[in-house]
Formats: structure tokens, sequence, C-alpha cells
């Protein structure tokens, strides 16, 4: 075992910081995972790489970036009741105490203390390094089926879309409106498919991310984002607007489309993080018998549906990342995901990464 690592941080000033760093041993309950993957979230961006504005629970405490890792097992420290060297898993990103009401339903994004509650990548290390040390009891065991990258975005990325698109509930009698086609967006209209949802409308202002939801099949109909989107919705929904709205983007004028966009008795959920929303209540809402729901990332107990339900459905949101970096490469990542022309950015290890310039090209499989 090396006895140093490398890995990087977020100065908040756009850029990344690769040190040299102790390889961690794992105590009681812990262990130590080879990472293999981690993809960068929007928030990582919004929060921490261009400024630390993080409070609270996305406060930055100077930790080892990246929170949506996946990895092997290496080594155990004492006490580990199921995980083992050499298991394939994915890390929950919030390790929370255990003990509260909310961790005890699995819901550790909202755990209630204040001294036991600690993000991967935002108050302990995370996963841009060699190792990370981990809590088995934050573990989801990755099937065969699924590789280190499909892992990667199942906590923060998929499972966030899963927890809210049951939230609303999905079927095949829904249209769907998707607006903000970042990867969690991307993500919803994905998982909105497999749940049988269908006519799908995507909205975004950047070309290529509306370009990229086509490629990939994701979404029927794409609208570049506008004042005149509601009426372009509703011509495409007979006049009716859709039965269900997700929001990925946090932009008021996308939120307030979302909700207007949606048809009598329909339901609109939440996702997207920060901004602000400003809609009348009584003609958007009261009058229509609309719902919204608000949706925080998930819990451990529908991440090990959705892995489930992944392989099932044989949907791989590996097919999401666009480009993958090598760590030394790590502030190109974090430059291009801050670009937003892109899909999912990773920084992989060993074989999930490409070879090839350490870059992989646009991704155009289609996702069915």
């Amino acid at each position: 075992m090396k006895q140093t690592m490398a890995a990087a941080y977020l100065p908040g000033n756009s850029t990344t910081e690769l040190r040299t760093v102790p390889v961690p041993t794992p105590a009681h309950g812990e262990v130590l995972i080879r990472m293999k993957a981690s993809t960068i979230c929007g928030s990582d961006i919004r929060a921490i790489y261009r400024e630390h504005l993080g409070k609270g629970p996305e406060g930055y405490q100077g930790v080892i970036a990246g929170h949506e890792p996946a990895g092997q097992i290496v080594e155990t420290g004492p006490g580990c009741r199921r995980f083992k060297t050499g298991d394939r898993v994915i890390v929950y990103h919030i390790s929370g105490c255990g003990v509260c009401n909310d961790c005890r339903r699995g819901y550790m994004i909202s755990c209630t203390s204040e001294k036991y509650r600690r993000a991967y990548g935002w108050q302990r290390d995370g996963g841009m390094a060699e190792y990370l040390l981990a809590e088995e009891k934050d573990l989801i065991l990755l099937p065969d089926e699924l590789s280190y990258a499909d892992g990667a975005q199942v906590a923060c990325g998929f499972g966030t879309v899963y927890e809210g698109l049951t939230k609303i509930g999905i079927s095949g009698a829904d249209t769907v409106l998707v607006t903000g086609l970042g990867p969690v967006g991307l993500a919803t209209a994905a998982l909105a498919r497999k749940l049988g949802a269908g006519p799908i409308i995507g909205i975004d202002i950047i070309e290529d991310r509306l370009k990229l939801a086509l490629d990939l099949g994701l979404c029927d109909h794409v609208l570049r984002s506008g004042p005149e989107n509601v009426e372009q919705v509703k011509g495409l929904t007979s006049g009716h607007g859709v039965e269900r709205a997700i929001d990925c983007s946090a932009n008021p004028a996308a939120r307030a489309t979302a909700i207007r966009a949606t048809r009598k008795w329909g339901r609109i959920a939440l996702i997207g993080e920060g901004g602000t929303v400003e809609f009348n209540p009584s003609p958007d809402m009261i009058h229509d018998q609309k719902t919204i729901y608000g949706s925080w990332v998930t819990s451990t107990w529908l991440m090990e549906e959705l892995v489930e339900m992944l392989v099932r459905w044989n949907l791989h949101p590996a097919d999401l990342i666009t480009h993958r970096f090598a760590l030394h490469n790590t502030g190109q990542a974090y430059a291009l995901m801050a670009s937003g022309r892109c899909g999912k950015v990773a920084v992989c290890f060993d074989e999930e990464l490409e070879p090839a310039g350490n870059t992989a090209a646009s991704a155009t499989r289609k996702i069915r």
C-alpha cells in the first residue's frame, strides 16, 4: 500500500490545487476505497469552485473535493459487518450520525446532528483522490452489471432525480417537462423515459445541452429558454400543458415556466438548488389544483432500489458522461463543468479512464 497519494482541493477562485497527502487508515467501522470514478456536481461549481459561498450543510471546510465517488474496497477497519475487501461500492455522499430520526429513515442528507453530519467533499475528504476513507454505513453495493462511472452518479445525480420522480409519480400517462438540461436534467429525462413517460420536453439556454438531449434520445422535443416557453409547451400538448414538470435549473424564469406549463391537477418537483421563484398562487396553482414538491437528494434504501432498477432497465448513467479526465487534469475537468458546455464530467482512475488524451468525446449513443 502506498503511504501518500495525490488529492485535489478547491481554493474557491475557479482553480483546483493538487496536494500530496497521507493515505488514510480505516478505523472502526470504516473502509479504505481505491477510487475509480468521481463525477463533478453542479453544486460544487455553484457553492465551492468559483467562490466558497456555502453555509451549514454546504459549507466547504477545505477538504479533498468530490462528493460523487465510486470505487473498490482495498482495506477494512475492525467492526465492519457487511462489506469486505474487493467489494465494488458507491458512497452515499453524506455521512450522518446514524441515530436521529432522519438517519434511521435512510435520509442522512437531513441528519439533524450538527456535530456528526459531514458530507464527503464538503466537510470530510471526498473522492478527488487516489483513495477515500468512508464509513461502512454510507456504502451501497455496486453490482457487476454497472461500471464505476455508472455508480458515481447514483447518489447525488440519479438518486436525487429518482427521489423526486417517486414523489410526483411518473407513468405512461404523463407528458413530462424538464427545465434545465444539465446532468441532473438529462438524468431526469432518462429515468422518466424508463418509467414510461412521454413525450418528454426539455428546456435549456445552452445549445450544446439541447443537442445532447436529442442525440441521446432523452427528449422528444427541446426548446431554447425564452419568454414564449409556456405557450410552446402548451402547443406541444394540445393546449393542456404537461402532467408532470421537474425543474433542475434553479433559474427563476425556468421554475415559473415549469409551474405555468403544468396542466390542471398536475404535479411539479423542484430539484435544482438555490435561486428564487415568483408566481401568482391563485391562477398559477390554486385554481388549477396543482401541487409543488420539494425534493432534496434521496435515502440509502431508495438508492439501493435505484441500483436494482438501473440493472433491470439496462440504463447506464455513464452514458451521460461526455468527458473523462485523469486526476492530474482535475483543473481542466472543473473548468469544463463550470462552462456548462458538456454533459457529465468525471475524474477517473484505472480502467475507467479513457486511454487517449484522458478525455472522452461527446456521448452520442442513444439511451433507450
